[in-house]
């Protein structure tokens, strides 16, 4: 079966680091394109990250540029969302998301392009 497995969220104080793992099982994501969502209380979904397969690029959102970083360990079939200088609204279910294997997507691929999804960690920044 096809899963990616999402892990290391917790509660962090403004200003703290914190790094989130998406695992996956059954595919590479060498081969596709991973997507990081998140989504707050009362709020609608939305994109944070995306990162191309192997030799691709990493895009991010305006509100979480030069803070927050993705990697990929390619051994470890994980990718990784790095979250530094975090704010209270940062607080959000984590999602990753992954594309099928090479399949054909822009850059920054919509939600209902990508054909796997996490079941999300629960990231909380406050004092």
């Amino acid at each position: 079966q096809l899963q990616l497995v999402e892990s290391g969220g917790g509660l962090v104080q403004p200003g703290g680091s914190l790094r989130v793992s998406c695992a996956a099982s059954g595919f590479s994501l060498d081969d596709s394109t991973t997507g990081w969502f998140r989504q707050a209380p009362g709020k609608e979904r939305e994109w944070v990250s995306a990162l191309g397969g192997s030799g691709g690029s990493a895009k991010y959102a305006d509100s979480v540029k030069g803070r927050f970083t993705v990697s990929r360990d390619s051994a470890k079939n994980t990718v990784y969302l790095e979250m530094n200088s975090l704010k209270p609204e940062d607080t959000a279910v984590y999602f990753c998301a992954a594309t099928k294997w090479r399949a054909r997507v822009p850059e920054i691929p919509r939600a209902n392009e990508y054909a796997y999804w996490g079941q999300g960690t629960q990231v909380t920044v406050s004092t």
